[in-house]
């Protein structure tokens, strides 16, 4: 569904967002579209188990948990960092994982960086037996190819597709299916622009550029002007906006609408990549570091 911004934009620009957080309740978004081939994919290999990667308060993982559950795998999840283990209680996404039947394996964060690495997955095999592999953010051909139908017919009248970048997945699949006249900007929540390779193992075409200057300090990393836009869009226009991904990317499209940045009369599609379910952690590390916190309720 798009869903035009109440807000006034100058030059006569106008901006919808593609609510792709609305797909699902649990597995919203670009986590929908990244798991549908990869679980058909493992059922078809006869797979019954289904093992990936994550942070403490990962969508992928919270999303593999559930469909996981929802399409009879077992799921195991291998997760960043050994001293999580004893906070699973305190920690919204990895109780949620547990609840859906995930089985969680805490790693240190030196193991976990050797986690494609075939020795490291080979270990895996030996303790856990015969899996089907889902790389950490789920990124990987079948995960590109559900991502290409993302956009539909109804968005041949946009000129410009936004959205964010997390490991390049989403944007690959996005810029394999837009029009020759149509321009992909892809807004990175990490610093740098070493994306770029990424994406172009997977991306087919060239009218994309990435934006990297909205990334608020890194991976994870949040400041109170965005807690604060992400606070007063959501009472605007009734959108609730993540803000590892998502928030990042509205505030800097709307930044460069300001800055003149976009062609007048420019007609802005913004992708809604989901990742609702990460703002109780965050708001956990925000009260813990006595800043505002996000007032969406989910």
């Amino acid at each position: 569904m798009n869903q035009q911004l109440s807000i006034s934009f100058p030059n006569f620009i106008s901006v919808h967002i593609k609510r792709e957080d609305l797909i699902h309740p649990f597995v919203s978004g670009n986590k929908f579209r990244k798991l549908k081939y990869n679980l058909l994919q493992a059922k078809e290999e006869n797979q019954e188990t289904v093992l990936t990667f994550g942070g403490a308060f990962s969508n992928h993982i919270a999303a593999v948990a559930f469909a996981g559950k929802e399409k009879g795998f077992k799921t195991i999840g291998i997760i960043r960092g050994d001293e999580l283990g004893s906070k699973i209680s305190g920690n919204p996404t990895l109780l949620f994982a547990q609840n859906c039947g995930m089985q969680l394996e805490f790693i240190s964060r030196e193991e976990y960086r050797l986690k494609s690495e075939a020795s490291f997955l080979e270990n895996l095999k030996k303790q856990f037996g015969d899996f089907y592999l889902i790389p950490e953010g789920g990124t990987n051909e079948l995960a590109v190819k559900g991502c290409q139908e993302i956009l539909t017919e109804e968005d041949v009248v946009f000129d410009y597709i936004c959205c964010s970048i997390g490991t390049g997945g989403t944007i690959s699949g996005i810029i394999n299916s837009v029009l020759p006249y149509q321009k992909v900007l892809g807004f990175p929540a990490l610093k740098g622009d070493f994306l770029k390779d990424e994406i172009r193992n997977f991306a087919q075409n060239e009218n994309w550029d990435l934006i990297t200057d909205y990334h608020f300090g890194g991976y994870g990393k949040i400041d109170s002007a965005l807690i604060g836009f992400i606070n007063q869009f959501y009472e605007e226009n009734q959108i609730p906006l993540d803000p590892i991904y998502t928030g990042k990317m509205v505030f800097g499209v709307i930044d460069l609408i300001n800055k003149n940045y976009f062609p007048a009369q420019s007609k802005i599609l913004l992708i809604h990549t989901g990742g609702i379910q990460g703002i109780q952690g965050m708001n956990i590390k925000l009260r813990n570091k006595q800043l505002p916190t996000i007032n969406i309720n989910v």
